[in-house]
């Protein structure tokens, strides 16, 4: 699909370019169906879009160095800008000024925009009286064979909340209490493991299990439709990690690309984040809708991302063993 919208952009001249935006982006569609046509209402640009997998984007990206086609990447993990930021243009938008204390664009490249953290979700018609507000919860018994997970080795959200739970119980990333928590959890789930990432948030609303390891922006979704769900976040502390979007070195439209960073971060686009979509704004002042918890009233921790980056297949590997012998 990526190469089949790329070919049937065609060529043309630099003139037929000049009021036109490029745009990568894994975003969902619900994302780019809503900002993208707010940002061409308001600035008369026509943007191109083409959507596909991050990886799929960043190989592209890389392919075409020489020669760059788009104009920017929209959506993706910090961590993959800051380790491929040899594809990116210098930018600072005037409205990085207005974003949360450590949400900012510290690397001079990469642009947060939105956030989203590891929560658990939980079905009201079925959790009765047990009480689940924390990572500790998830080791009653009465929920062994309940609750919904992925595995981190083939998940980004499951291995959010590994990650986020060995932080949160042991303090870092090694201890030997987080990764007994780690343990004593993989055998409250009875050898269950969900296909993927969306399979986990769906079984829960579905009914089909009491709680889930999931991750905000779906977590969200079901609540503002109404479906039967909670959002609960671990009183242990909740890691919110940030998506960000970049100009593409050598982009074709630098100017209208440094316009785009500047629309998802001003109050229009991050107030429809807030209470149009289901993501987390950055933007100090911008709207929640009422089925949007307020930062205030949740624990937040740190990630280290320079280490969980660097760490990652080591800490998916202790992971897989300990799962294992756990069997």
């Amino acid at each position: 699909m990526f190469a089949a919208a790329l070919s049937a952009c065609g060529g043309g001249s630099k003139s037929s370019k000049e009021n036109k935006l490029v745009v990568y982006s894994p975003n969902s569609e619900e994302i780019v169906k809503t900002i993208i046509p707010m940002f061409e209402k308001q600035t008369g640009i026509t943007v191109e879009l083409v959507t596909a997998g991050t990886g799929e984007i960043l190989k592209r990206i890389q392919s075409e160095k020489s020669n760059p086609y788009a104009d920017v990447m929209f959506g993706g993990s910090m961590a993959g800008y800051l380790s491929n930021k040899d594809l990116y243009e210098p930018y600072v938008s005037p409205n990085d000024e207005f974003l949360l204390e450590g949400h900012r664009n510290t690397s001079g490249f990469a642009t947060p925009y939105i956030g989203d953290g590891s929560v658990l979700l939980v079905n009201t018609n079925l959790v009765g009286d047990i009480k689940i507000d924390s990572y500790a919860d998830l080791l009653n018994p009465a929920l062994k064979g309940k609750i919904a997970s992925a595995d981190p080795a083939s998940s980004s959200s499951a291995f959010a909340q590994l990650t986020n739970m060995l932080k949160a119980i042991g303090g870092d990333y090694e201890s030997e209490a987080g990764w007994n928590y780690v343990g004593e959890l993989i055998q409250n789930l009875d050898g269950k493991i969900a296909s993927g990432s969306g399979a986990v948030h769906k079984s829960v609303a579905d009914g089909e299990y009491v709680v889930g390891l999931t991750y905000e922006d779906p977590a969200s979704t079901y609540v503002r439709n109404g479906a039967p769900v909670k959002v609960v976040y671990p009183k242990e502390g909740a890691v919110f990690l940030d998506a960000g979007s970049g100009i593409i070195k050598g982009a074709p439209h630098l100017e209208n690309a440094k316009k785009f960073i500047d629309f998802i971060l001003s109050k229009e686009a991050q107030d429809a984040f807030g209470s149009q979509l289901t993501n987390r704004p950055l933007r100090k002042d911008a709207q929640l809708g009422d089925y949007m918890t307020p930062y205030s009233d949740i624990k937040m921790i740190d990630e280290d991302t320079k280490y969980v980056s660097e760490n990652k297949s080591k800490i998916v590997e202790k992971y897989t063993d300990l799962f294992a012998s756990l069997q």
